[in-house]
């Protein structure tokens, strides 16, 4: 069983000297991933509801506002041999989609092709309207935008016509080291969230316990079904969120054939970061691979 981390690089956690020593850690430490969160903005006020917490609140203070995803991984993969790097997710319809292919591409080139593509459709409403961006129809959006993503990464003259985006031809280089491109995961888990992971790539679930998944993984094989898509084809990689997560959980994932658990640790400060990332390590990476 594989475990990856979603930490929170801000405030004191954004510190280079600090991000380098945490990022050579968690790679010494044997966590197969680290997930970027993405936010551009927090705005003042929030009338959406955050669908990871039961009372729809925003749990993370605006000024812990993380580092930009690309810009933090490009770093991340300097100080880093082994662990993947992943954005967790990339709110794809809120950013240009040419300028997005060339960040992903560029950090799987100077990572020596290591990059997961975590790709979400948003749930901030508010932070779509103060960077001038619609929150309508972000979905269909967003597959628009990927399909302009992948004649990117793919062909050598690009060029792309759709509802959203029109893309005259050119080149765009270097391109992604992995083939055809970085494994693309899709945050969600609604029935159009598994539909997108059948149609495109891999699932990154958020807040899914061990006893939800067979109800989940039922549906998205109906979604591969449906696109005649063979399941077995999808990497999960799931993460418990705010859920406590020990070693008897970790293997009740396995037990589903889940192929990755990421943890989440959105704490505030330096002691505090490498507290959890050595607390996981102990409770979840060392038994899993003395169990192999």
């Amino acid at each position: 069983m594989k475990v990856g981390l979603m930490p929170l690089f801000g405030g004191a956690t954004s510190e280079p000297e600090y991000v380098a020593r945490i990022a050579n850690a968690m790679d010494d430490r044997g966590y197969h991933s680290v997930w970027a969160v993405d936010h551009i903005v927090i705005p003042k006020e929030i009338k959406s509801r955050y669908p990871y917490m039961e009372d729809g609140s925003f749990p993370v203070d605006p000024k812990m506002l993380g580092l930009e995803p690309f810009a933090l991984l490009a770093f991340m993969a300097a100080h880093t041999k082994n662990i993947r790097l992943g954005t967790g997710v990339c709110v794809l319809p809120q950013r240009n989609p040419a300028l997005t292919a060339k960040q992903a591409a560029d950090v799987d080139v100077l990572s020596g092709g290591r990059v997961d593509f975590g790709i979400g459709v948003g749930w901030l409403k508010e932070e779509f309207e103060a960077i001038g961006e619609s929150f309508d129809r972000r979905g269909a959006r967003s597959d628009d935008y990927i399909k302009v993503m992948k004649t990117l990464w793919q062909d050598e003259l690009s060029s792309y016509e759709g509802e959203f985006y029109t893309l005259a031809e050119c080149f765009q280089y270097p391109k992604p080291v992995q083939k055809p491109h970085m494994p693309l995961y899709f945050g969600g888990e609604s029935k159009a969230a598994l539909r997108r992971v059948a149609r495109y790539g891999h699932w990154f679930g958020v807040d899914v316990m061990p006893e939800q998944v067979p109800e989940k993984m039922a549906l998205l094989k109906e979604m591969c079904d449906a696109e005649g898509r063979d399941i077995n084809t999808v990497d999960v990689a799931l993460c418990p969120y705010a859920n406590p997560c020990d070693f008897d959980t970790l293997r009740r994932y396995e037990d589903h054939g889940i192929d990755q658990v990421i943890m989440a640790a959105f704490v505030p400060g330096q002691n505090e970061m490498e507290a959890a990332i050595d607390q996981i390590a102990e409770g979840l990476i060392v038994p899993a691979k003395a169990a192999e």
